[in-house]
């Protein structure tokens, strides 16, 4: 695959304590696309200062649409979609350049970084980042959106870091979004098709302990000091703002 016939797409909306890691990484491009909700910071200034960006400005409405909007406002067949905290990692270009192109999309992994430093195992799961152009689209699934892969998913081996250094209090309003979301998605599906984890969600309570079990000792984070129990106590939060909406919209409709 040639490198020229990738465009890698990153939303953002002020994310000016991530963005210049995230663009440093990305000179290899013959153009990056920046596509932003409208931020107040200092965003805009520090994309200009990469030759290859062209930034782009849109209203937010949803991720989902927001998302293909940019996929549409690349001008190459093949984008490589990234969030404003995704840094790729020395060799990651030189592996695209290995690929045939064959799959439809190209999923990575990632190292999570809290502070700058990478913890031994996380959450957050593999993504596709990569992908054709005229093969593939965002479909809105629960808090997030999953890029829909008609055929082939291939996989990179060199993964990408999650490295947000955006403060708490941004992190705690974003979650809620989430929790809102996610409870709406949760309470409309059939429990007998939900995953374990989800099954767990819908007690309302089980996630929480479960969250924080898992994190510490299974994935490891409690051998990575404070940085390890700040990742846990954040999922622990996550899902007890979750609990705590899904409570809330049970009450709601409650005659």
């Amino acid at each position: 695959m040639k490198l020229e016939d990738i465009t890698p797409l990153v939303l953002t909306y002020n994310e000016a304590p991530n963005i210049a890691r995230t663009l440093a990484r990305l000179s290899w491009a013959r153009e990056v696309v920046v596509l932003d909700s409208g931020s107040t910071d200092a965003s805009r200034e520090i994309a200009a200062q990469f030759p290859n960006v062209r930034f782009e400005v849109r209203a937010f409405d949803d991720h989902t649409t927001q998302w293909n909007f940019g996929v549409d406002a690349c001008r190459s067949g093949w984008v490589l979609a990234l969030d404003a905290d995704y840094v790729i990692g020395a060799g990651f270009e030189d592996e695209m350049k290995l690929l045939d192109g064959a799959a439809d999309a190209y999923d990575a992994a990632f190292r999570y970084l809290i502070f700058g430093q990478a913890l031994r195992g996380s959450l957050y799961p593999p993504r596709a980042v990569l992908f054709a152009k005229s093969r593939c689209r965002y479909v809105q699934d629960g808090h997030t959106q999953l890029l829909s892969v008609p055929g082939v998913l291939g996989h990179i081996q060199r993964r990408i870091d999650h490295d947000d250094r955006k403060p708490l209090t941004r992190w705690l309003s974003s979650q809620d979004k989430y929790a809102l979301l996610e409870a709406e998605k949760l309470a409309a599906a059939d429990p007998a098709k939900l995953r374990l984890q989800d099954r767990l969600r819908l007690t309302c309570w089980a996630a929480v302990p479960a969250s924080l079990v898992f994190t510490l000792f299974v994935k490891g984070t409690i051998w990575d000091g404070w940085r390890g129990w700040y990742y846990a106590l954040q999922r622990v939060l996550a899902e007890m703002l979750l609990a705590l909406r899904l409570i809330e919209r049970r009450f709601r409709h409650d005659p």
